[in-house]
């Protein structure tokens, strides 16, 4: 696999060469079967998910609302990676011609913008339901959550639409290798004969503009929320408090944790090892999607009991039939 990567003649920018894990060859096939199991959990989890909440009149609500949308963002970031990450496991690199590199670029990160948008709503929910619970049907109105949603995809299109246009001038000469099984702009972006300052500010432009303040954001909303939890009289109504946002926590951590991590490798780390960034680019893209719904099954009640009851009627109706 190596020889033929690096027959690759580094003059050519049509096709880039996307490539698994180098060093980790002759585990390719455990962890195809790894991320097809991963795959099919986020495939399967979240169409269930979406289904419940759009068939259940009782689920009607502005917070499923947003989990239906995380739900919707996570089945897309899923069939982005899919093709290629299957394709570079299967075969241990892929060819991809540059105009499909960068519409795969565009739709990761317009998709993880979109997403954290969403986390920052439901820590909004969670911060009305929390700290002004008789205003929340006033405050948290479907109309606002549907401009909400809007918003949320103009502001993700808007912010990540000039990345890889910017990238369509400028000649791809240093290499025509990448380091993951999916294209990402820090990753392209060094690939540059020129132009590497623009992209290089403009992209950190827009990850701190919709990412990071959407984490500060989010990180001042439960401040807000454990000051109201501080000033509760008993121990049982905080913890009552502290499970309601435990879930939208865990999936927050689990989303933003390995983006500030792969963020700063890319930027300010050593770009010659794969030891750390190539991992934790997995972990970012695939595992939240797969994770969410699983949370969001396992901890919310209400969604839970909805799960079992679907299953049982599901499985009832197996039965008759045979």
């Amino acid at each position: 696999m190596t020889s033929a990567v690096n027959s690759t003649d580094n003059r050519d920018v049509l096709t880039l060469v996307l490539v698994g894990i180098p060093g980790w060859e002759d585990f390719y096939s455990w962890i195809l079967v790894l991320f097809c199991f991963i795959y099919g959990i986020s495939l399967v989890g979240n169409s269930i998910l979406l289904f419940l909440i759009k068939t259940d009149v009782s689920l009607q609500t502005p917070m499923y609302d947003l989990v239906s949308r995380l739900a919707l963002i996570d089945l897309g970031l899923s069939l982005t990676t899919l093709p290629t990450v299957l394709g570079v496991f299967c075969l241990q690199f892929l060819r991809l011609p540059v105009p499909l590199c960068l519409l795969q670029m565009f739709f990761i990160h317009s998709l993880s913008v979109m997403e954290s948008s969403v986390l920052l709503t439901m820590a909004y929910d969670r911060f009305v339901a929390i700290c002004k619970p008789l205003q929340y049907s006033s405050l948290l109105t479907r109309p606002l959550i549907r401009r909400l949603g809007l918003l949320t995809v103009l502001r993700g299109v808007a912010v990540i639409l000039p990345i890889p246009l910017m990238l369509q001038g400028p000649c791809l000469c240093k290499s025509s290798v990448l380091s993951h099984a999916f294209c990402l702009h820090p990753d392209v972006m060094r690939l540059l004969c020129s132009q590497m300052s623009a992209n290089n500010i403009y992209s950190i432009f827009a990850v701190l503009s919709t990412m990071g303040l959407d984490a500060v954001f989010i990180t001042l909303s439960y401040v807000l929320i454990l000051g109201a939890v501080c000033r509760l009289r008993s121990a049982s109504e905080g913890w009552k408090v502290f499970h309601r946002c435990a879930c939208h926590i865990s999936v927050v951590v689990l989303f933003y944790s390995p983006m500030i991590s792969l963020s700063m490798i890319h930027r300010f780390g050593d770009h010659k090892s794969n030891f750390i960034h190539v991992p934790l680019a997995y972990l970012h893209f695939l595992l939240p999607p797969a994770m969410n719904p699983i949370l969001y099954g396992v901890n919310t009640k209400c969604l839970n009991q909805r799960l079992i009851h679907w299953v049982q009627s599901v499985l009832l109706h197996r039965i008759k039939e045979k």
